[in-house]
């Protein structure tokens, strides 16, 4: 038998590829860049829109105020209490939980795009969204004591928590979790949440209805520093469990047999990823309300323009998430003012467009988004 070795590379195809190379770094590090100084410019312009006129600079000079300590400003008159009230107390808390919840709502997405490898897989298909929206609703329309005596959202996060425990259970197979399996049970699950939550709606009294569906559609109104802390513990710890594993999501990607061939332990890994995608759903749904659309597309988008290699896609989708949640955040309260659009209906209007846009363009398919 004639074995015959593989050619090697030319000099200039190494070059070339060499060169791919750096300009996709740069890219990467570019867009990642790009995208953090725009998510800081967002904090000081959402900082400064309000009823409460304060300029640009002022909101500024009030953040930075409250983070250095004995900084002249504040406290030589040039800011009024008013101000400094609604840019740290209101505004920034807002803009902080628009931020933190729309870049974990795309982490959470590109988790379950991983875990069942389908591109059309967010928290709202696999029912964690739905669930937690049962939750909430009971709260809503019957008090606390229908759940145990929990607040609104932390029986938002018991809802998430029992929907996810469902899927995974149903979607068990010989000790195997099959990603056909939970998309089915998902949706199955996903469609028996949300008619229980329609029939409470409909049975529940009149004044209750709109406080329904302000939190169905999704909202940050009621942000403050507090209740920034769960979630973003929930974030960080999402964080340190993906980014352990962004190689080994890598090879999942290419298929369970190829993944096991290359070491993965795939069944422990689809389990570690849907506990930390429920986890973390269910912390940003329990205190914004289920907002739809950045889960299922900001993943594609960071796809299209720095590649499926985890290693580089998930700082794009992070950052991503967080821009477009503060950007819709902002124009929610600012396109009706004095009211106030569900921010869930702008991630929708405003984002279907632009990714209908980026889908046609040609680097949608370089990036195999059209196969």
């Amino acid at each position: 038998m004639v074995v015959r070795s593989r050619p090697s590379a030319s000099p200039s195809g190494v070059r070339d590829r060499q060169a791919a190379l750096a300009r996709s770094r740069l890219l990467h590090r570019g867009t990642v860049t790009v995208l953090a100084v725009a998510i800081l410019v967002m904090l000081v312009v959402s900082g400064s829109v309000g009823t409460v006129e304060v300029g640009l600079a002022d909101a500024a000079r009030i953040v930075v105020g409250h983070l250095v300590p004995n900084v002249p400003w504040m406290s030589d008159g040039s800011l009024t209490v008013l101000q400094d009230q609604a840019v740290w107390q209101f505004r920034l808390p807002r803009a902080l939980l628009a931020g933190l919840a729309g870049a974990g709502l795309a982490l959470a997405g590109a988790i379950m795009q991983v875990i069942v490898r389908n591109p059309l897989a967010e928290p709202y298909l696999l029912g964690v969204s739905s669930g937690a929206g049962v939750g909430a609703v009971l709260v809503i329309t019957f008090g606390s004591a229908a759940v145990g005596g929990l607040p609104l959202g932390a029986a938002a996060f018991a809802g998430a928590l029992v929907a996810s425990v469902c899927v995974a259970l149903v979607a068990r197979h010989r000790g195997i979790l099959s990603p056909t399996r939970m998309i089915l049970s998902g949706v199955a699950l996903g469609s028996l949440f949300s008619a229980i939550t329609s029939y409470l709606t409909l049975t529940t009294e009149a004044q209750n209805v709109f406080s329904v569906l302000f939190f169905l559609l999704g909202s940050v109104s009621a942000a403050s520093m507090a209740s920034l802390a769960v979630p973003a513990v929930a974030f960080t710890a999402a964080c340190v469990v993906v980014g352990l594993r962004t190689r080994a999501m890598n090879a999942l990607l290419s298929g369970d047999e190829s993944a096991t061939a290359l070491g993965v332990d795939v069944n422990r890994l689809r389990a570690v990823l849907l506990v930390t995608a429920a986890l973390l759903t269910g912390s940003i749904v329990s205190v914004s309300g289920g907002i739809g659309f950045v889960g299922l597309v900001i993943p594609h988008v960071a796809r299209i323009l720095v590649g499926s290699d985890h290693r580089r896609m998930l700082p794009v989708t992070v950052l991503g998430g967080a821009l477009f949640l503060m950007v819709a955040d902002l124009l929610s309260r600012t396109v009706a003012a004095p009211g106030e659009i569900p921010i869930g209906i702008l991630t929708a209007v405003v984002g279907a467009p632009f990714f209908l846009w980026l889908m046609r363009r040609d680097t949608a398919a370089r990036a195999g988004f059209g196969r």
